[in-house]
């Protein structure tokens, strides 16, 4: 199974956004493949290794964008891997590149910008930082993100580690958090 070097994996639950990213890309010259869930980046894993990849940080399913950056990351070193998120925040953005990430864009971004954040071979500290302070739910979203990552994205050991029922963190996980 070989890297294919134009084909570029989607993971994004947006459907229509996907379908937009989708056909910049592919004008581009770059052949997409979409997964919606991390179950999905395993499948497409099983079949290829893409040489690009685009992941959104909020999912569907019990796994983060975080937890397909890890898996890609795991499957190929050489992929160029950019985290797309409305939900920005310098501890996901620490977390995601240690987990592989070339790079990561708050939304809304668009293929320019990704294109050129594949570029990118280190982090980048001219980063603005907003004096604008973190909400209780931004908050709260960056701590479920830090703990599913330091437990290898169990849910049940993190639902522990934060004092919660496995459910409620999962339906946590399911909403579309307010930053």
């Amino acid at each position: 199974m070989d890297t294919e070097e134009r084909l570029l994996l989607l993971v994004e639950d947006d459907e229509a956004f996907a379908r937009t990213l989708s056909r910049s890309f592919e004008r581009r010259g770059y052949r997409v493949v979409q997964a919606t869930s991390l179950t999905e980046v395993q499948g497409v894993l099983e079949q290829c290794t893409p040489g690009f990849a685009v992941v959104d940080l909020k999912i569907k399913g019990e796994a983060s964008g975080l937890a397909c950056v890890q898996a890609l990351h795991t499957a190929s070193g050489a992929m160029r891997i950019v985290v797309l998120t409305g939900f920005a925040s310098i501890a996901t953005a620490v977390e995601a590149v240690k987990l592989g990430a070339c790079h990561y864009l708050a939304k809304p971004s668009n293929t320019d910008d990704i294109e050129e954040a594949f570029g990118q071979h280190a982090g980048n500290t001219e980063v603005q930082i907003s004096n604008r302070p973190s909400s209780i739910k931004t908050l709260e979203w960056e701590r479920i993100h830090e703990v599913l990552a330091e437990t290898g994205f169990n849910i049940s050991e993190a639902a522990r580690r934060l004092g919660m029922h496995r459910r409620t963190l999962a339906r946590k996980m399911d909403k579309r958090q307010v930053s």
